[in-house]
């Protein structure tokens, strides 16, 4: 019996991306945000990411990875459990 090897990653045509949920995280996040009034630039610095990238999760061009959620709710001071509430507000508007 020939054994097989393991793949890295995902398999060819796979992707994770959710266009509506990506834009419904972002503008959560862009609520978040202006409500503290905290600018795009400090919230990345404090968050630890590129500006370019944080704007890029804002517009919903980019689905952050959990370890990325994790900071920007950490420099939104709240907790993921807001974000993620906030998040599915977004949804359900944008559904409605």
């Amino acid at each position: 019996m020939q054994k097989r090897t393991v793949q890295r990653g995902r398999p060819a045509g796979a992707t994770t991306f959710d266009a509506e949920l990506a834009q419904a995280f972002g503008a959560a996040v862009r609520a978040l945000r202006l409500e503290r009034s905290i600018a795009q630039e400090s919230l990345a610095h404090q968050s630890g990411i590129e500006r370019s990238h944080m704007g890029k999760i804002e517009r919903g061009e980019h689905m952050p990875t959990l370890a990325i959620i994790f900071k920007i709710a950490d420099a939104l001071e709240c907790s993921t459990a807001v974000l993620m509430s906030t998040t599915e507000g977004q949804l359900a508007a944008a559904r409605s």
